[in-house]
């Protein structure tokens, strides 16, 4: 079900609404990446909505400049702190006290946020190929593309347009892999295909100056201490380095760590074995029944 929230400045925000509304166990909130959308989840969602020992409410988040989010006439207000604010303002409008939180990608870095702005909401979290330190040739590669890509004239093209960019970082991909990426990545809009999202994000990496170290987040990292987190890590992936996830480690001693073979930045969170870990990762955050 699609539900719109109005942010705090008014503009309309979509999130996706699967499973029960009430439930005896904990919602799962779902932050997708950068330029990407609630489709991202849908296996996910699915899974954990039709799971037979307990159903759960799963709710999916479109950032501003999204999917069927409302784009903002100020391209500038697509940063953290606007994006922040927004998932708040969800929870609340939502009545979400408390969820266990998915965040891929920028999604994560949001979570990380969310855990030191407003460290009761969250349960535990799983961060999908993203982790305190962000990798500078990984967002270079990112910057080369957002906003920047060819029209495709059918999604069968746009699949070959992402396999040009993904391709070496996504071997296993089959055709109608490539098919349903770019279906969940383009949208039909005006008679074209054009990015399921404002080309106007680009400008969000603009000023980023690659050859000085990014800000690293572990100070927001730390406000997760008290939470269960599993940090999922693409094989191939060019954003979250294999150091950082031992660091993380160092410092949150129960971390659950999986990394997704032959997949990159991020991993697309649908085949069965990836789905299962994350299902007995959101029940193992359930909070112990009182005797």
């Amino acid at each position: 079900m699609d539900r719109f929230v109005t942010a705090q400045d008014g503009l309309k925000l979509h999130v996706r609404s699967y499973g029960p509304r009430i439930s005896d166990v904990l919602p799962v909130v779902c932050l997708p990446g950068l330029a990407r959308t609630v489709a991202d989840f849908e296996t996910l969602a699915t899974a954990l909505v039709n799971d037979s020992k307990a159903s759960r409410r799963v709710l999916a988040l479109d950032s501003r400049g999204r999917g069927k989010s409302g784009y903002d006439r100020d391209p500038a207000n697509y940063n953290l702190q606007v994006e922040l604010a927004d998932v708040i303002a969800v929870l609340t409008a939502l009545e979400i006290a408390q969820a266990v939180f998915v965040g891929t990608s920028r999604g994560g870095i949001l979570t990380m946020l969310l855990a030191a702005a407003r460290p009761s909401a969250i349960a535990g979290c799983v961060l999908n190929d993203i982790g305190p330190v962000i990798e500078p040739k990984g967002l270079m590669r990112i910057k080369s593309y957002i906003g920047r890509m060819p029209q495709p004239a059918s999604f069968h093209e746009a699949a070959d347009i992402l396999r040009r960019l993904f391709g070496s970082q996504f071997p296993k991909l089959n055709d109608d892999d490539w098919v349903a990426f770019a279906r969940r990545t383009f949208k039909e809009a005006g008679g074209r295909i054009v990015p399921d999202y404002d080309v106007r994000l680009g400008k969000v990496l603009k000023g980023t100056n690659f050859e000085r170290p990014l800000p690293s987040l572990w100070k927001q990292f730390d406000a997760l201490a008290g939470v269960p987190i599993m940090v999922i890590r693409g094989g191939n992936s060019d954003i979250l380095s294999t150091a950082t996830v031992e660091a993380m480690r160092t410092r949150h001693s129960g971390l659950d760590v999986a990394e997704v073979p032959d997949e990159g930045h991020a991993p697309v969170l649908a085949g069965p074995e990836i789905i299962g870990r994350i299902a007995s990762f959101v029940a193992n955050c359930e909070p112990l029944p009182r005797r």
